[in-house]
């Protein structure tokens, strides 16, 4: 089997020295032979993943985060190329969603063990996002997030409380399921996938391959009632939040007051005023557990942090 190792030397915070050998020393035994080639600037990984499906290639092992994920799946949607995530990012949403250990090793042995799933992906305007898009305040914080020099949660947090001091609601138009509603939202969130990043759960029922779309909005409340929501966020029980409404699509088209900012997987850009979104049905194959156990408020982001706690802690104790 034959497989394209991406690399981004410049994802998350921890180094790659040494990274591709770590992959050798797990997936050649089960019959991978694979070239490793390392992203330089924005569109490298889509450059390099479509250059692996032109070859044939079986799989493309993406080593980075969600944006490089984003980057590298462009590519392979389609095709009979699959996508191997090995999350060295910041966020790592997709990995999480999808059941990949975010311990480098533990992750690969998943590329090892398992056979490749169809999931869904999504685009808006055209442009591909394969875990959640954006347009309010989480743009607004991913655009904060892209000028910081250094990376990793605590900064994502200095990005956000800082855009949070000062960021004011939208007012927004959105079309779906045959209804129309306008609505001063604090943020509209499309989601494929679960969560941003980080355990941070912003559509926690999202399934990555229903042919459907999880659609939140966060009203605009007080400042007190606006911080509960990202509380609800992290344990997993947004839903029940009365400032959310939720709903699930297979497209929709959000209508706002002029261009402006945007995320995609994380990612900041700016995009026209009118912004039409499609789910696209089972059309990426991805290295994933063929099953996990079913969402639980509090209990599923316990067990996540716990394990992100045991990683941090094998980390300190092996420096």
């Amino acid at each position: 089997m034959k497989a394209r190792l991406i690399i981004n030397p410049i994802s998350g915070t921890a180094s790659k020295a040494g990274l591709d050998r770590l992959v050798a020393e797990i997936l050649s035994p089960a019959g991978w032979e694979f070239e490793t080639v390392y992203t330089q600037c924005h569109g490298d990984a889509t450059r390099l993943a479509a250059e692996a499906v032109a070859k044939g290639y079986d799989a493309v092992f993406a080593a980075g985060g969600d944006g490089t994920v984003n980057e590298t799946a462009d590519a392979l949607c389609g095709s009979q190329t699959a996508l191997g995530i090995i999350p060295c990012g910041s966020g790592n949403g997709l990995a999480r969603h999808l059941g990949i250990p975010i311990d480098v090793r533990e992750g690969l042995k998943v590329i090892h063990d398992e056979s490749p799933h169809s999931i869904d992906y999504a685009t808006v305007n055209g442009r591909k996002f394969f875990c959640t898009f954006g347009v309010g305040f989480d743009a607004a914080v991913s655009a904060a997030f892209a000028e910081k020099k250094r990376r990793g949660k605590l900064t994502y947090l200095q990005s956000t409380f800082q855009t949070y001091a000062h960021y004011e609601p939208e007012l927004y138009t959105i079309t779906a399921n045959g209804r129309t509603i306008t609505e001063k939202a604090f943020l509209v969130a499309v989601c494929n996938a679960s969560q941003y990043g980080n355990n941070a759960y912003i559509a926690p029922n999202a399934t990555i391959d229903d042919g459907l779309l999880d659609v939140t909005i966060i009203h605009a409340g007080n400042p007190l009632t606006t911080a509960l929501v990202g509380f609800d966020m992290l344990i997993g029980n947004i839903e029940r939040n009365v400032l959310i409404h939720s709903f699930r699509t297979s497209s929709l088209t959000i209508r706002r007051n002029g261009a402006g900012a945007a995320h995609l997987d994380g990612e900041p850009m700016e995009l026209e005023d009118t912004l039409d979104i499609n789910c696209h049905y089972r059309k990426l194959r991805v290295f994933s557990p063929a099953s996990l156990p079913p969402f639980k408020p509090f209990l599923t982001p316990a067990t996540a942090m716990l394990a992100d706690v045991r990683l941090a802690v094998n980390k300190l104790f092996q420096r």
